[in-house]
C-alpha cells in the first residue's frame, strides 16, 4: 500500500496523493474513503525518501513537492494509448573513436555503474573536448545494464542540436520533459518513467521529479549553469537536489561543464566529487586567440550612435570575406534597455515592477522583462511633452547596426523573444551548413552549440554583470564569457574572441584573456573563504511581500522583531528588496547566515512557524540563495 498513488477526497474536490503511513484504525466515522487506488503507478521507497529530503531541506511543503512529482492529475486517467517504444530494448548505439582522456573518463564511470555504486563525478573539460561524447557512452553502458538514465540540460526547450546528435549516436530520440512539451506527450513520458519502459529521458529542472522505476545514471550538463536554480514558487537548486537524488538511489551523478561552479571545485577539493578531467580540445583543435578592446582607446572607436569597434567590424568584414562565420553578442533582450525624455530625463517604467520598460522595435512596444506588461512606445513625453530617446543597445540595435554595415550578408538574430521555436531548428540549420554570415544573439546561442565554420566572436558588452551586487556576479560573468568564447575555432580553423570592454584591467577580463581559470577560481575562492560566503558558510534568505507596501514592512519588521537568537548565526535586515516591486507586490528581503556549515533549516522553520501574519502576506524561503533581487 505504500507508496501507491491514489485519488482521495479533499473537501468539494478529489487531488491526487501517495500513500506514505499506515496508521492503527481509528474511529471508522470519521474516516473517508479513497475514490481511486493506481496501484500500477506506486512510488519506490527511495522516490519517497527523496521527497521528503527536498521538503526539510528547502523548506517547501511536502505537498507542494510531491505535486511536482505527480506533475498532472490527468496523467493517471488514461492509460498509454501509444506504441511502447521501449528505448532500453531498442537503441542501438553507434560509438565514435575516443580520445585516450575520454576512453579513461568513461571507464571510470562505466565502473560506478557497473556496480549500481553513488559516485559523483565532476567532468571538467574545456569547451570542445568531447564531455558530451564521454556520458553518450556512460548512457550506452547504462542501458545495457537495463537502466533508466536521466540526462538534465539548462534550456531543454531550445536544444534541437544536442537531440541531433542522441539520435545520431542512439538511432532513437530520448521522451523530453520540459514546460513546453505537449500534454499528451508528458503524459505518456511519465507513464512510460514510472513503468521503467522509458530508457532515457532529457529534460528541465522539472524532470528531476520523474518517478523512474529503474534509474541508473543522472547526468547534469552545463553544471554550472543559473536556470537550475528555480525561483518561483518552491525555490530549489535542481543540480544540488540530483546529487542527492542520486546519493538515495544509489546511482553516478555526472556533472559536466567548462566551467564548472565554485561550489563544484569546492567538493572536489573536499572530496565529495570525483574530478574527471579532459584538458585538450578534440582532434587536437587549438582554443581561440582573445583580443582585448579597450573602448576608452579613441583609436578604437566606433562612430557616434554605433556600438561595434573598428577593430571588431574590420575582423567580422574579413572572415565573411573568407566564406567564414562570425557571431555578436549581447545578453541584453530587446532595442534598447531603456527609454529616456531627451527634455526632462522621465524615465519609462513598469506600473507593476521596479524595472524600466525595455524597447523592442518588432512588436512597436515597450516591455517588463519581470512580468510581461507591454505598453506602445509614446509619441512625445506625457510629462513635458518632450521627445523620447532610446538609451543603450539591445540586440535588435546591434541587428540594426550590422544590417547598415553589412548590407549584404545573410544576418541571423536568435533570442527567446524573437524566433519561434518551430522555426529555430531550420535556422540552426542554417548556420550549421554556412547560409548564414553573422549571428547575433543572447546567451540562449552561447553554449553547447557547435558551428564548424564559425571563427569570428564579437561580445559587445563584456562589462555587463561583472558588478552584479552579489557574491556570484563575478563567477557567472567569467562563465559566461568563456563559454560564449568557446563557440569559435572549433574545428581546424583558428578561431577569435574580440572583447569591448571599457574596464580591461577587471580580474574577469584578465582572466578571459589570459586564459586561466585557475587563477580566477582560486581568487575567487578565497575571497569567498574570507567572507565566509557560501561553499563556506551558510546562508537562507526569506522574502516577505504584500500588494500593500505598509502591510510587507510591517510582517517584515514583525519577523526580525520575533527572530531567536543563536551563537553563529545573523538575522539580516529586513531591508527593500533590489527588485523592490514585482508584480505589483512590495517586497523585503531577510538574510540569515553563519559563518559555519550550520544547518539553518530547523532554525527558519521554528521561526517562522512562531510568527502570525497577515493573511495577505506571502513569505518565500530561498535556501542556498543565487539571486538577491
Amino acid at each position: 500500500m505504500i507508496g501507491n498513488v491514489v485519488l482521495a477526497p479533499f473537501k468539494n474536490r478529489s487531488l491526487p496523493g501517495v500513500i506514505t503511513q499506515v496508521e492503527p484504525l481509528t474511529d471508522q466515522k470519521k474516516l473517508k474513503h479513497i475514490d481511486k487506488l493506481f496501484s500500477e503507478y506506486a512510488l519506490k521507497p527511495e522516490f519517497i525518501k527523496f521527497i521528503e529530503w527536498v521538503a526539510a531541506y528547502t523548506l517547501i511543503p511536502s505537498g507542494m513537492v510531491l505535486k511536482m512529482a505527480l506533475a498532472n492529475p490527468k496523467f493517471l486517467e488514461k492509460p498509454k494509448t501509444k506504441k511502447s517504444m521501449s528505448a532500453v530494448q531498442e537503441y542501438n548505439f553507434m560509438p565514435v573513436n575516443l580520445s585516450p582522456a575520454q576512453t579513461q573518463c568513461a571507464k571510470e564511470i562505466l565502473e560506478a555503474i557497473i556496480k549500481h555504486k553513488y559516485e559523483p563525478f565532476l567532468l571538467d573539460g574545456v569547451t570542445g573536448s568531447g564531455k558530451t561524447e564521454v556520458y553518450f557512452h556512460s548512457i550506452a553502458a547504462a542501458l545495457d545494464q537495463g537502466k533508466q538514465c536521466l540526462i538534465m540540460l539548462p534550456e531543454i526547450g531550445l536544444s534541437n542540436q544536442w537531440l541531433s546528435r542522441f539520435k545520431e549516436r542512439f538511432g532513437i530520440e530520448p521522451h523530453i520533459w520540459h514546460s513546453h512539451t505537449p500534454l499528451g506527450k508528458k503524459r505518456y513520458t511519465w507513464q512510460s518513467v514510472i513503468s521503467g519502459e522509458a530508457g532515457v529521458v532529457v529534460g528541465a529542472r522539472s524532470s528531476l521529479f520523474l518517478p523512474f522505476k529503474n534509474l541508473g545514471l543522472i547526468v547534469v550538463d552545463e553544471e554550472h549553469d543559473q536556470s537550475y536554480k528555480q525561483e518561483e514558487q518552491g525555490i530549489y537548486n535542481a543540480r544540488d537536489m540530483s546529487v542527492v537524488r542520486a546519493n538515495m538511489e544509489n546511482v553516478p551523478i555526472v556533472l559536466a561543464s567548462a566551467t564548472p561552479s565554485i561550489e563544484a571545485f569546492n567538493n572536489v577539493q573536499t572530496g565529495k566529487y570525483k574530478l574527471l578531467e579532459l584538458p585538450n580540445r578534440h582532434a587536437d583543435a587549438t582554443m581561440a586567440d582573445t583580443h582585448i578592446i579597450d573602448m576608452r582607446d579613441s583609436a578604437h572607436n566606433h562612430d557616434k550612435n554605433t556600438w561595434l569597434s573598428k577593430p571588431l567590424l574590420s575582423a567580422v568584414e574579413q572572415a565573411i570575406a573568407r566564406g567564414e562565420q562570425a557571431l555578436l553578442f549581447l545578453n541584453r533582450r530587446g532595442f534598447a534597455p531603456l527609454t529616456l525624455c531627451a527634455s526632462c530625463g522621465d524615465k519609462i517604467a513598469c506600473l507593476g515592477c521596479t524595472s524600466w520598460l525595455v524597447e523592442h522595435k518588432k512588436f512597436s512596444s515597450l516591455l517588463c522583462h519581470q512580468c510581461g506588461f507591454t505598453r506602445p512606445v509614446p509619441s512625445h513625453c506625457e510629462k513635458c511633452g518632450g521627445e523620447y530617446t532610446s538609451c543603450g543597445p539591445g540586440v535588435e540595435r546591434i541587428h540594426e547596426e550590422v544590417c547598415k554595415k553589412f548590407p549584404n550578408a545573410n544576418v541571423a538574430m536568435i533570442t527567446s523573444d524573437t524566433i519561434d521555436p518551430k522555426e529555430y531548428k531550420e535556422l540552426l540549420n542554417d548556420i550549421e551548413t554556412g547560409k548564414v554570415d553573422i549571428i547575433i544573439g543572447t546567451q540562449m546561442i552561447a553554449k553547447g552549440y557547435h558551428f564548424p565554420n564559425l571563427t569570428i566572436i564579437g561580445i559587445v558588452d563584456a562589462d555587463m554583470g561583472l558588478e552584479g551586487g552579489d557574491l556570484r556576479a563575478c563567477e557567472r560573468a567569467y562563465q559566461l564569457l568563456h563559454q560564449v568564447s568557446g563557440r569559435a575555432g572549433r574545428e581546424e580553423k583558428q578561431g577569435h574572441v574580440y572583447i569591448q570592454t571599457y574596464n580591461p584591467d577587471h580580474p574577469v577580463i584578465n582572466a578571459i584573456a589570459i586564459n586561466d581559470r585557475e587563477a580566477f577560481v582560486d581568487m575567487e575562492m578565497e575571497s569567498r573563504r574570507l567572507q565566509s560566503m557560501p561553499p563556506f558558510g551558510s546562508m537562507i534568505g526569506v522574502i516577505v511581500s504584500s500588494m500593500s507596501e505598509q502591510t510587507a514592512d510591517q510582517a517584515a519588521r514583525k519577523l526580525m522583531m520575533q527572530s531567536p537568537m543563536y551563537n553563529n548565526v545573523q538575522f539580516l535586515g529586513p531591508a527593500p528588496a533590489v527588485l523592490y516591486k514585482l508584480r505589483s507586490r512590495y517586497r523585503f528581503r531577510i538574510l540569515v547566515r553563519s559563518e559555519s556549515k550550520v544547518k539553518l533549516q530547523p532554525i527558519v522553520k521554528t521561526w517562522l512557524e512562531s510568527v502570525k501574519l497577515d493573511s495577505s502576506v506571502r513569505v518565500q524561503v530561498d535556501v542556498d540563495p543565487y539571486n538577491f533581487y
